[in-house]
């Protein structure tokens, strides 16, 4: 039985120099290492044999088994190395070559804005809220004492869908939504503070800073003892975030139907910083939003009493503050989808 396993070892010695790939391995593994080898053979007869001869070809037998396992291993492994190589070579890259130019994306200016704002106000505690561009009459206009036939609806050049139904002139028809929620609500305290933003229509158009189409973010927050003080906090506090720490607001008195009383802010010319250029007109002052307390009329027309609560209210355009914080001249960049152009804010707020 020895010299058969010796044999078996000869033959395999002999049949491994002939193989050339890494298949011809597998097929010899499959034959000298499989269930049906010629060593499996052999070991089937040993109960034939005496102690000593057993002893012998056990031994004899786990070294050739250890010997052709060895070469099929070393052999599998050295193939493997030759393939690696010949994929390294293959895929190898060549650093002299001009890299890919890969297209990056970039957050439309508008969004920037509006994520700046809506980060403000939410670590004031204001809830953001979005709402149909489809409106009645009745909250775009009558609820925010603008009823039929006042003359301030003039001021708006409305789009009208019929009779009852707007494309909204500004986001503060939420302002009177929720608001009238609020009085419907078994909130005894009727307190709200929340932030109205998205797309509003007016047909308005005639210059490069203005749009039939644009976007407003209106606040407003209602509850007990709100004072003009608690609006300049919020609106210094805002502009400052936006444009820089150094920025002064200014507050000049005002008409909107819906406050009383009612300012137009300013802020210290980004450019210049209030000392007077060609863009504020040398005056150091650019205006930015409107705002004012709500009026008593309006929060009646919402269910509440103006007796036990007051509030405050203001409305900036998302536009107007992109033009500022980035110096864009035309409100129609925004819109005509110019990749060089927003290319441009490709580092901003990443």
């Amino acid at each position: 039985m020895v010299n058969k396993l010796n044999e078996i070892l000869k033959q395999f010695n002999q049949e491994i120099k002939t193989v050339n790939t890494k298949q011809d391995i597998e097929e010899l593994k499959k034959v000298y290492a499989g269930k049906d080898s010629p060593l499996n053979e052999v070991l089937k007869n040993l109960k034939s044999c005496s102690p000593e001869e057993k002893k012998e070809v056990g031994i004899t037998a786990n070294n050739i088994k250890s010997e052709i396992f060895a070469q099929i291993n070393t052999t599998l492994e050295s193939f493997k190395i030759e393939e690696l190589k010949k994929q390294l070579e293959n895929e190898k890259v060549d650093l002299s070559m001009p890299g890919m130019d890969f297209k990056m994306g970039s957050k439309h200016p508008l969004n920037l804005v509006i994520e700046e704002v809506s980060d403000i106000f939410r670590e004031l505690g204001y809830e953001m809220v979005d709402g149909t561009e489809f409106e009645t009459d009745e909250y775009c206009f009558q609820k925010l004492n603008l009823p039929i036939g006042h003359p301030a609806r003039d001021m708006q050049d409305t789009f009208y869908i019929d009779q009852n139904t707007v494309l909204r002139t500004h986001s503060t028809n939420m302002t009177a939504r929720m608001l009238t929620q609020l009085a419907q609500s078994n909130d005894k305290d009727k307190h709200i503070a929340a932030i109205s933003f998205g797309n509003v229509y007016r047909r308005d158009d005639d210059d490069a800073t203005h749009s039939h189409q644009f976007m407003q973010i209106d606040g407003f927050a209602v509850g007990k003892k709100i004072s003009f003080a608690n609006l300049k906090w919020v609106l210094e506090y805002m502009c400052k975030r936006l444009f820089s720490q150094d920025t002064q607001i200014r507050m000049r008195p005002s008409f909107f139907p819906f406050t009383e009383p009612s300012v137009e802010v300013d802020i210290t010319c980004i450019t210049c910083k209030g000392k007077g250029c060609k863009i504020c007109k040398l005056t150091g002052w650019i205006e930015i939003l409107g705002s004012g307390m709500l009026a008593p009329e309006v929060i009646e027309l919402n269910g509440l009493d103006p007796n036990e609560v007051g509030g405050l209210a203001f409305g900036i355009g998302i536009e107007r503050v992109a033009m500022l914080k980035f110096g864009i001249k035309n409100i129609r960049d925004f819109y005509e989808n110019d990749v060089r152009f927003l290319n441009q804010f490709k580092f901003f707020g990443n």
